[in-house]
Order: C-alpha cells, then structure tokens, then sequence
C-alpha cells in the first residue's frame, strides 16, 4: 500500500485535500470517486513530507476524540460553531493537537464547513469523522453528529484496549519462557560439560547427552540461527507484501479455529459499529459502506465488503449480497437482514455491535485463561526436564565413581 497526496471536490462543491492509502494510484482515484469526491491532483507525497508532519508531532487519538465529544456538547447547547470550536482548542493541553485544531478553527472561520476543514487533516482525524460532520451539516443536528462520533471513537478505542491488555500478558509470558530456556542453554549447562568430560562413552543418559548437544549447537550457531530466522522473516513478508498475500494469509487466519472466529467478530464489531453511526447519523448507505470498511483491517473480509459496496450504489440490496460472500458472522447477517427490512438498519447496526463486543471480550477471556496457564506450564515442563537431565547425570556419575 502506498499513500498518496490529493486535492478533490467534495459532494458539496468545497475544496478538499488529505492523503488517501491505495495499492497504486488508479485505485486511489476510484476509491476517492467511491467516497463522492472528484478527484483534482493526485500524486504520492514528496520524501520530506512524513518526516515534516513527525516534527510537528502527532496527537493521541484519545484526546482528538475528547475534542469532538466537547465540541459536540458545547453545539448542543446552542454556542455557535466557531466560538464552540474555540473554547475546544483553548481546553486543549496537547502542544501539537493545539496547532493543528487552530489550523481548524481559522479554516472555519475563513467560512469553509467544518466537514472539509477536518478533511484536510486526515492524519489527525478518522475517515469518518468528516462524513459524520457533512451530514450533520446537512440535517442541522451538527452538535448531535459529533457527539455520535465521539462516542463511537471512545467504544473504538476501548475495545482496542482490551485486546491489547488480554494479549499482553501471554505474549510476555513467552517471552520470558524463551529467555528462561536460552539462559539455561547458554550460561547453566556449560557449567556441567567439564564434569561430564571424563565420563566413559554411553555411561550419560541420553536426555544429559541432548541437553548439552543443545547447548553447545545454540552457542556454535547463534548468529546463525538467527541471520536464517531473520532472513526467513524478511522472505515471509516479501512475499506477503506481493499483490494477493497479505489477502490470502489473512482468509487462512479466518480458517484457524477459535482464532479465526475471534478476528471475525472483531471485524464485524468495528464495521457495524462504523456503519450503524453513519447511517444514524444520515449518510446514505452507498458512501458509509466505503466508509466503514475501511474499519475492516482483514483484507479478506475487506474485499467482500467492498464488492458489496458496489452491488448496493448500484441498487442492491445489503443483507442478500453479504449473505452469498460469507465475510460476516451468521449472527450479523440475521441482524442486518432484520434491520434491512424494518427500515431501522441503523440500530439494529448498533445493537449487533454491542452484542458482539460482549461476546468479543467472553472470547478474549477463554483464550487468556487457556493460553496463561499452558505457557506456565510449558516453562516449568522444559526447565524441570532440563534440571532432571543435569541431575541424573550427576547422580550416573557419582555411582560409577563410587563402583570404581
């Protein structure tokens, strides 16, 4: 993927420009023409430019979604948008965040809409983030719009959290089960392979013989090892990174029992979630299809639901096309199918979101719960085996000295 530079028109005839990921430039221009813009230039960004935006710092997301939360509270209350806008940026203690959402307030006030001042920052705000805004714009319920968003961002960024928390501790885990074995075949055994030299040949058992013969491979080869790891590493993503391997591995993840089923519901979690704002919040369903799967990190399940996206701004419908690519879980077809019917696809959308998320986090805690305890007991397995080793042949050397 290659990001790109682009000035367009919006859907409303305002001038726009940000960056926009694409495999290549041709693919940039439709998804922009996708999203209702009419692409004016488009070119990929010159050398200096991303070492230009690290220097003036980059915002957590946490605080751009307190932004919009309080920007919507204070419209709600009937401030006008730029003196709501104003108080926002005088709230905020981020040096960098303040900059940029000044740049956002004189854009406002030079009388652009707050839609096309925040695409102009798309590496601060969300792709949604502007659709949302556009079509509070639209409706008068701008103050209302935001706050939807905000409150989609934070559910966002809480389940973010907890699958980082509940991966942490195996992963850390693992890594100090690894540490734990190197160090016993690096600096522990070494230490016994002088006591053990004298022995007559075939006197040691065979597990001592294997932990050593370990031990003095890993020391011997080392560098090896890991120059053969490292360049496997590299070929492995060489290869992924060719057109159809990361979409390929990530339809093989799908496949992985329990695995494959989490990553799905953790996909379709965000998607709903996306796509239940932005309807309710009055973007035609065409536009927040596109918009929302680019929530979809699985290419896989991304590709299907852009093929969607194009059968529905074509006139199709939603649940008979994502039923035929099975992307999303049974569960979900059945709620948008519901919803799709009602006419109320947008809190159907919402509460498909929030029984996932429960059952997201009832998964993440039966991997947590099998996982911890397997890599506990896996350490222990491997350091006693090696400790027994060692003792038995201590124990194999001190009788055959005492028979002789």
């Amino acid at each position: 993927m290659a990001t790109f530079q682009y000035r367009a028109l919006a859907a409303n005839g305002a001038a726009v420009s940000g960056q926009i990921e694409a495999a290549n430039r041709d693919d940039a221009i439709a998804a922009m023409r996708k999203s209702g813009m009419r692409p004016i230039e488009i070119a990929e960004p010159k050398p200096g430019a991303a070492a230009l935006r690290q220097r003036r710092g980059k915002a957590p997301a946490r605080l751009v979604t307190n932004v919009l939360a309080e920007l919507g509270v204070l419209l709600q209350a009937g401030l006008p948008l730029d003196r709501a806008l104003a108080i926002a940026v005088e709230n905020v203690d981020h040096p960098a965040l303040r900059a940029r959402l000044g740049e956002v307030l004189a854009a406002v006030r030079e009388g652009r809409p707050l839609s096309a001042a925040l695409a102009a920052h798309p590496d601060l705000f969300p792709a949604l983030a502007p659709a949302m805004t556009e079509a509070g714009e639209a409706n008068g319920k701008l103050g209302e719009a935001l706050s939807r968003l905000a409150q989609m961002l934070e559910q966002a960024d809480e389940q973010r959290r907890q699958i980082t928390s509940a991966m942490t501790y195996p992963a850390v885990l693992a890594v100090i089960a690894l540490g734990v074995i190197l160090l016993m075949l690096l600096f522990v055994v070494p230490q016994f392979e002088g006591l053990f030299a004298s022995a007559p040949p075939g006197k040691l058992p065979a597990a001592s013989l294997f932990v050593m013969g370990a031990s003095r491979f890993v020391r011997a080869n080392g560098l090896i090892i890991l120059a053969v790891l490292g360049g496997a590493g590299l070929a492995a993503r060489a290869a992924l990174a060719r057109l159809g391997g990361k979409a390929w591995l990530d339809r093989v993840i799908l496949g992985v029992p329990q695995i494959g089923i989490l990553i799905r519901h953790i996909e379709t979690v965000r998607f709903a979630r996306s796509l239940g704002a932005l309807i309710e919040g009055g973007v035609p369903l065409p536009n927040a299809l596109a918009l929302a799967r680019r929530t979809v990190g699985n290419r896989h399940m991304n590709a299907g639901i852009g093929e969607v996206a194009d059968i529905v701004r074509q006139g199709g419908g939603l649940a008979a096309p994502l039923a035929e690519r099975r992307v999303l879980p049974v569960m979900a077809l059945s709620f948008i199918r519901t919803g799709e019917e009602t006419s109320q696809l947008g809190p159907m959308l919402a509460r498909l979101s929030t029984v996932l998320d429960r059952d997201v986090k009832e998964r993440l805690e039966r991997v947590i719960a099998v996982a911890t305890p397997v890599v506990i007991v896996s350490l222990g397995v491997l350091v006693a085996a090696m400790v027994a080793s060692i003792l038995s042949a201590i124990l194999g050397f001190n009788d055959l000295a005492v028979a002789q």
